[in-house]
């Protein structure tokens, strides 16, 4: 057992974890942020990716001891039903989601994109990006749509960026 100090959408949080607990059972289990979906448990899916200190990982593919001292985000702590970030409302606008499992996966990781490629991302490199996410609805042309026009947002709405 190991005791950790993180902080999570933006509240810090000490917990005492067997230390190969992954991040993605500790958001689940012990935090109760059930945003974050477990889809495959292999990393392959990207069901599970969370920003940690601002960078998109796959929490199924994290211990959560390696996230002690760092910032974790999840789907809950960029916007909810009452104020949605602008990447969750062009998901909205652009039906982005059917089944909606892979959304908070797809949406984290448009976020990532966002900070490594900027606001202005053309087809190719999203669906180049988006490799790692799997949607098994979709197609993923209308997730496609979502995160270049989130992306497009955050750069007018620039609290949106944070």
């Amino acid at each position: 057992m190991q005791t950790i100090t993180l902080t999570v959408n933006g509240a810090d949080v000490t917990a005492t974890i067997d230390v190969r607990t992954l991040l993605v059972q500790l958001l689940r289990d012990t935090l109760n942020l059930t945003g974050t979906h477990v889809g495959c448990d292999t990393s392959q899916c990207g069901a599970c990716t969370v920003l940690l200190d601002g960078v998109g990982v796959k929490a199924c593919a994290v211990l959560a001891v390696q996230a002690d001292g760092l910032e974790v985000t999840t789907v809950e702590g960029i916007g909810g039903p009452e104020h949605l970030h602008v990447m969750q409302e062009a998901f909205r606008e652009h039906h982005g989601l059917q089944c909606g499992f892979c959304t908070p996966g797809m949406i984290m990781a448009g976020l990532d994109m966002v900070r490594r490629h900027g606001p202005v991302m053309d087809e190719t490199t999203v669906r180049t990006e988006l490799e790692g996410n799997i949607c098994r609805c979709t197609g993923y042309h209308n997730i496609v749509l979502a995160i270049m026009a989130g992306a497009r947002a955050m750069a007018a709405v620039p609290a949106a960026a944070e």
